[in-house]
C-alpha cells in the first residue's frame, strides 16, 4: 500500500476516534443542557450548546490565555534543555533552538497523526545535528519514560490531596475494569505465555537470527534505542535534569489553572481542583486521538462536574483549554518551527561534524 495513503488512513482512523468520543460527550451534554432549558422555561430555539460554547469563548479573559501560551513555551524550553542533556551524554551538542523547534514540530505532527510526532522530532533533530537517527529516537524514548514517571507522580499527588473525591469519581470505573480483567484471565494468561515463549525462542536462536538482514536491522535499532535510554544514568548534572523535569510539569499544571482563571464559571476553583482536572485530562491525552480530542473533554468534564461546575460550563471549559493549547500553542509554534528550522540551519555545521 502507498505510504501516503497508509498515513492518510491512520490519520482518518485516529481523527474518527477522537471526533467520535467528542461527539458522544457533546450529544450527552446537549441533551442535559436542553432539559435544563426546559426547567428554566427557555425557548428551545435559544438553547443550543454549540452557541453557548461559542459565546463562552467570547467572555474568556485572553490575557490569561496568553499566559497559558507562555507557560507552554517555558515548559518546552525546559524539555529542549533536558533533551540536549540526554544527547550530550552521547557526545553530541545540539543547539537549544533546534531542540525547541523540533519538539514543537513533533507536537504539530501529533495533531495529524498521533504518536508520529516522536519519530518526526527525532528524525528532524538527527538531520540537522547529524546524529544517528536511532540514538536520537532512543533519547526521545528516554524523555517519554521520564514523562510517564512524572504523570504517575502527579497522579499520586492528586490522589493524596483529593483521595475521597477521586475514589468517588474513579472507583466504579476501576471496579468494572477489574471485573472484566479477571473474567478474561485465561485469554490474558495465554497472551502472556505466548509472548514469553516467543521471546525465549528468539533468545535461544539469536545467533541464527543475527544473519537475517531484517533481524539485524531491528537489533541495531533496539541497541540504539537502549543506548538512548541509558543516557539518563550517564548525566553529569542529574539535579539539573530533575529540575527541568519538575518545571515541565509545573508549567503544564499551571496551564490548566490559568485556564480556570480565564473562564468565569471556573475562576473561583482552587488549585487542588485544577490538579485533579489536570491529572484526569493528562490521562485523556494518552489515548491516540489528535491532541487528546474527545478523551480530554470527557475526563476534564467528569472532574469539573464533581466539584459543582455545571455540565455545559465544564464542556465549554474543556474546549477553551483544549483549543487554547492545541490551536493557540501547538499550531502556532508548530508552523513557526516548520518555517524557521530550514532557515536557521541553512549554513549550520553541528559541533564535531566535518565542515
Amino acid at each position: 500500500m502507498n505510504k501516503t495513503l497508509l498515513n492518510l488512513l491512520k490519520f482518518l482512523l485516529f481523527l474518527s476516534i477522537g471526533a467520535g468520543i467528542l461527539y458522544y460527550v457533546y450529544v450527552k451534554q446537549d441533551a442535559a443542557y436542553r432539559e435544563d432549558c426546559l426547567l428554566k422555561e427557555i425557548p428551545v430555539e435559544d438553547c443550543s450548546l454549540i452557541q453557548k460554547v461559542i459565546s463562552d469563548f467570547g467572555i474568556v479573559n485572553y490575557w490569561w490565555i496568553l499566559l497559558v501560551i507562555i507557560a507552554f513555551a517555558i515548559s518546552n524550553i525546559s524539555r529542549a534543555i533536558r533533551w540536549n542533556m540526554l544527547l550530550g551524554a552521547l557526545g553530541y551538542r545540539p543547539r537549544l533552538i533546534n531542540g525547541f523547534f523540533t519538539i514543537m514540530l513533533g507536537y504539530f505532527a501529533n495533531l495529524g497523526l498521533p504518536r508520529a510526532g516522536e519519530v518526526i522530532r527525532a528524525g528532524t533533530m538527527a538531520r540537522y545535528e547529524r546524529i544517528p537517527a536511532e540514538k536520537a529516537l532512543g533519547t526521545v524514548v528516554a524523555d517519554r519514560v521520564v514523562d510517564v514517571i512524572s504523570i504517575l507522580v502527579m497522579s499520586a499527588l492528586a490522589l493524596l490531596i483529593e483521595f475521597d473525591k477521586l475514589m468517588e469519581l474513579m472507583g466504579p470505573y476501576f471496579q468494572n475494569f477489574w471485573i472484566k480483567l479477571t473474567s478474561n484471565s485465561f485469554v490474558l494468561a495465554t497472551v502472556l505465555a505466548g509472548g514469553a515463549l516467543l521471546l525465549g525462542l528468539m533468545i535461544r536462536y539469536r545467533k541464527r537470527l543475527s544473519h537475517n538482514p531484517l533481524f539485524d536491522k531491528i537489533a541495531k535499532l533496539a541497541a540504539g534505542l537502549w543506548q538512548g535510554i541509558q543516557t539518563v544514568r550517564q548525566l553529569d548534572r542529574p539535579w539539573i535534569f530533575l529540575l527541568h523535569s519538575v518545571n515541565i510539569w509545573v508549567m503544564f499544571f499551571l496551564m490548566s489553572y490559568l485556564c480556570f482563571l480565564a473562564f468565569g464559571p471556573t475562576a473561583h476553583l482552587p488549585m487542588t481542583v485544577a490538579l485533579v482536572v489536570f491529572t484526569l485530562g493528562t490521562w485523556g491525552m494518552v489515548v491516540p486521538s489528535p491532541g487528546g480530542m474527545g478523551t480530554f473533554h470527557l475526563l476534564a468534564q467528569i472532574g469539573l462536574t464533581a466539584y459543582g461546575v455545571s455540565g455545559d460550563n465544564a464542556f465549554s471549559w474543556a474546549n477553551i483549554s483544549f483549543f487554547s493549547v492545541q490551536l493557540g500553542s501547538n499550531i502556532l509554534l508548530g508552523l513557526l518551527a516548520l518555517v524557521l528550522l530550514p532557515i536557521i540551519n541553512k549554513n549550520y555545521v553541528p559541533y564535531g561534524s566535518p565542515g
